[in-house]
């Protein structure tokens, strides 16, 4: 793999680059921390400049990736396709990171790695190259590749484009949704990387246990709750989700989070379920693409590249919730 140092790519100790001292797993900060506003004004980090309108954003995603995906939920449950445009980068890498190709096409730069994309809005760039990428045709630049961020905007930003005037973030909801986000950032969307790419024995221990201690914690809660902050459903089920959907067929096995299944947790997996039945989502969904992703060759998780037949799981069997 590589990534970028002062515009140029150049190779990346992965393992060096992902994991501290103990051996633990730590996630680089986002590069890019724009916002798109409603008024262009400047959003909570970055520069202003940035107005919602149609067709001067395009979302660049690999289906693979689950931080990706939240972008995918998010602008599929706000109706804003038309709105944002979308390029799919091959669901896999090579030396040059996520890149394009005859199928999986740059339609608005023309490039063939993502990389190059980066080096558009930053000659200088310095920092790992990832997905989601929100474009802006007319600046010329990349407005944000925090996936988090990205999500509010959609909620926030392009409300006048969207045909959903579901509230993700309400007001009232937004210390318990932050509160769920953080819980569920640390220990379960992050928390199944610490497994996978913890180096030592203690650092994969402590990280899998807070996986399945907040999976307890989630089985419980919707045991009498439809979402994870009551009857609404919000950013932090948007967030939950992704990995989720990826859980038995990737994270179970490949990182080894494997104590139990998501389908051994009956509220957990009909919630999963509801979620992927909802209009519009199954399609920004592949179990198969997820597979070939983790299980891919790898020195750290896979080094003989075998991926396994199985599991046998369908999220479109009815969910029973009503």
């Amino acid at each position: 793999m590589g990534m970028l140092v002062d515009g140029q790519w150049v190779d990346e100790n992965e393992a060096k680059n992902k994991t501290d001292k103990s051996g633990a797993f730590k996630r680089t900060e986002s590069g890019f921390r724009n916002w798109v506003t409603t008024d262009g004004s400047a959003g909570p980090t970055g520069e202003g400049g940035f107005v919602p309108d149609r067709d001067r954003y395009h979302l660049y995603v690999a289906m693979n990736c689950p931080w990706a995906h939240r972008t995918l939920l998010m602008r599929a449950f706000k109706g804003l396709e038309d709105t944002i445009t979308l390029d799919k980068t091959v669901p896999g890498r090579t030396d040059q990171g996520w890149y394009f190709n005859d199928l999986y096409v740059d339609n608005v730069l023309g490039k063939s790695a993502l990389h190059q994309v980066y080096t558009e809005a930053d000659t200088n760039c310095t920092g790992r190259v990832t997905v989601p990428v929100l474009w802006d045709r007319e600046r010329e630049t990349i407005v944000s590749n925090e996936s988090s961020e990205i999500i509010r905007m959609m909620n926030d930003g392009f409300a006048a484009f969207s045909n959903n005037d579901h509230d993700m973030y309400p007001e009232d909801l937004r210390s318990e949704i932050d509160a769920w986000n953080d819980l569920i950032y640390n220990t379960i969307n992050n928390g199944v990387y610490r497994s996978g790419f913890s180096t030592s024995q203690n650092a994969y221990d402590e990280a899998v246990r807070e996986v399945f201690k907040t999976l307890d914690t989630l089985e419980a809660r919707l045991s009498d709750n439809r979402y994870l902050c009551g009857d609404r459903f919000t950013e932090a089920d948007v967030r939950l989700f992704p990995t989720m959907i990826r859980f038995d067929v990737a994270y179970f096995g490949a990182f080894k989070c494997n104590i139990r299944r998501l389908i051994d947790y009956p509220n957990l997996w009909a919630y999963t379920r509801e979620i992927y039945q909802m209009p519009g989502i199954s399609e920004t969904v592949d179990l198969d693409i997820y597979k070939r992703g983790y299980y891919s060759k790898s020195p750290l998780r896979n080094p003989t590249g075998i991926v396994p037949l199985g599991p046998d799981i369908d999220p479109g069997i009815p969910h029973g919730r009503g």
